[in-house]
């Protein structure tokens, strides 16, 4: 195969996996001011796609006491609410920061996800992360 084919090759699987973006790891949520950005982030994000405030507090510690706890990698990860919807996030490295993305929901048999201009998205100021 000649190097143009495999160029279209890169370019078509770079958009089909995540719009291109660069899935990246927080790494300072020790910081209680990073916690509570990501906390705030996943609640409000959660609250938009219409999950009651408590049940979206809720599940936002309990996601970010698992990013906190866990050394996953930067990796995708799911939010499961118990309204019966799951939401798909991830971390992205951005030029201005850490982003928190929301490029999937789930509910039922009803999936969509958004992976070129993502559902919802919040930065997440004073934290840091790598790829």
């Amino acid at each position: 195969m000649s190097a143009r084919w495999h160029a279209s090759i890169s370019v078509v699987l770079c958009v089909l996996s995540a719009g291109c973006a660069s899935v990246a790891q927080v790494t300072t949520l020790s910081n209680p001011a990073c916690f509570e950005a990501l906390h705030g982030g996943f609640t409000s994000i959660l609250v938009e796609q219409k999950e009651a405030p408590e049940v979206a507090g809720r599940l936002a510690n309990g996601a970010a006491e698992a990013l906190r706890s866990g050394s996953l990698g930067p990796r995708p990860f799911l939010v499961a609410s118990p309204s019966g919807a799951d939401y798909s996030f991830f971390v992205e490295k951005h030029s201005s920061g850490c982003l928190l993305r929301l490029y999937g929901r789930q509910k039922g048999f009803v999936a969509y996800t958004n992976n070129l201009t993502y559902i919802d998205t919040r930065p997440l100021v004073p934290c840091q992360c790598s790829d």
